[in-house]
């Protein structure tokens, strides 16, 4: 191990035991750490810590490190989505784990940030990365918005990942598109779509 990464992570050590700590001060101190593994761990110190603002996750999710952006993502889940920072600017990215982790946080978020719906339903039905559209997908469900099903339908008939959670996020919703996808998901090929639509429909 060289002496730089060894530094890095005892860095890392050091704002992870701050935020078991409650030591807001110290995790704070190392949101602008040279390291991007120091800074994204030093988001988290602080979310544990109780020190955690709107402001350090808007510097995050505008960090240049798409781990740190990431991390700054995931933890919006836990802010209300009609507070800031918002997350449709970041859904619109093309970096895929920070796309990912934001779809994530948008479907946590109690209440939606206000105008997710739709960006969340692009992601879903036309990004690249499977596993953001999985992300998106679920993130519609979780919403539970009827602006969001036509991309969740869509999205049934997506790769066998995305089926599956297209196939799941369908059950806040009813009606004859819904039973007809859930129809055809009993008849999939894959095993996992097929369980998925059995759950849905007990």
């Amino acid at each position: 191990m060289t002496r730089k990464l060894a530094d890095e992570l005892a860095r890392r050590r050091e704002v992870a035991i701050a935020g078991h700590r409650g030591d807001v001060a110290t995790a704070r101190a190392h949101l602008r750490d040279p390291a991007p593994s120091v800074r994204a761990t030093a988001l988290g110190a602080l979310a544990r810590a109780g020190g955690l603002t709107a402001d350090d996750l808007a510097a995050g999710l505008a960090d240049p490190a798409p781990e740190v952006r990431a991390r700054a993502a995931e933890l919006c889940a836990d802010r209300p989505g009609d507070e800031p920072p918002p997350l449709a600017p970041v859904l619109a990215g093309d970096e895929p784990a920070v796309v990912e982790a934001a779809a994530w946080a948008s479907g946590e978020r109690r209440p939606p940030e206000p105008g997710v719906v739709p960006v969340l339903a692009a992601v879903a039905t036309g990004h690249d990365d499977p596993l953001c559209r999985e992300a998106a997908v679920a993130a519609l469900g979780a919403i539970g918005d009827p602006a969001g099903l036509p991309a969740i339908l869509a999205a049934t008939r997506d790769r066998p990942a995305v089926r599956r959670r297209a196939v799941l996020a369908l059950a806040p919703f009813e009606g004859p598109d819904v039973d007809a996808a859930l129809e055809r998901a009993l008849q999939d090929r894959d095993w996992q779509v097929r369980q998925a639509a059995e759950d849905i429909s007990r």
